[in-house]
């Protein structure tokens, strides 16, 4: 009688999936208004995702496939490197059909292992939006063959981690910051709410907090 063996999951992985789980048992109980609400608020950001994947697309496609995906000689994509963050998730369940949010969930659970991202598939990553961090990351080699002295497509590229920072940099009030603020009222608490979690974060907002307050009424 052969026995099966089942794999148990990683820190990293079992943190992804109940993040997953969390949001898609929550986003389930919002109503039609409710969501279309959430959609509302989120499409700025949108708008800013789509405006970076042309740019990338346009620029670094070409060398980032041939330098990360094909020879699989970057260090982006690393396993158990990508830090995805609570807002990544929400966004990501939002936007995806539910064989998606399964086919991730799937995934995780029988995770095969290896040196990769395990969200890395045949075809690229399997988010329907992929993390902020792994958009934003370009690598040595790709900046230096892509971008190398032209001023005017470093600065393009820098307006856009500029951009990036209204949504993820809480020395405002920003989207990621919000969206976890929405579930934690929820009930809800993932390792991934770095934005209630992470000292440097939470060190970021206090000190907008106190500058807040200094300025006259």
């Amino acid at each position: 009688m052969k026995l099966e063996t089942r794999m148990e999951m990683s820190e990293y992985n079992r943190d992804q999936s109940e993040a997953i789980r969390m949001v898609r048992r929550q986003l389930g109980t919002l109503s039609r208004g409710q969501m279309g609400k959430l959609g509302r608020r989120i499409r700025p950001y949108l708008q800013f995702r789509d405006e970076v994947a042309d740019f990338q697309k346009q620029h670094f496609s070409e060398v980032c496939t041939e330098k990360c995906f094909t020879s699989q000689t970057s260090a982006c994509c690393g396993r158990d490197g990508i830090a995805t963050f609570f807002a990544d998730v929400v966004m990501n369940v939002f936007l995806s059909h539910e064989e998606e949010v399964e086919g991730l969930l799937q995934r995780l659970s029988q995770d095969p292992g290896g040196f990769k991202c395990v969200y890395l598939g045949q075809k690229g990553c399997l988010w329907r939006l992929k993390p902020i961090v792994c958009e934003m990351f370009l690598c040595e080699h790709a900046k230096d063959t892509v971008i190398g002295n032209d001023d005017a497509l470093r600065g393009q590229w820098e307006r856009l981690r500029g951009r990036e920072k209204r949504y993820t940099w809480p020395s405002r009030p920003v989207l990621f910051d919000e969206l976890e603020e929405v579930f934690i009222r929820a009930g809800f608490d993932s390792p991934l709410m770095y934005f209630h979690r992470s000292p440097g974060l939470l060190r970021i907002k206090a000190k907008h907090i106190k500058n807040r307050s200094k300025r006259p009424a």
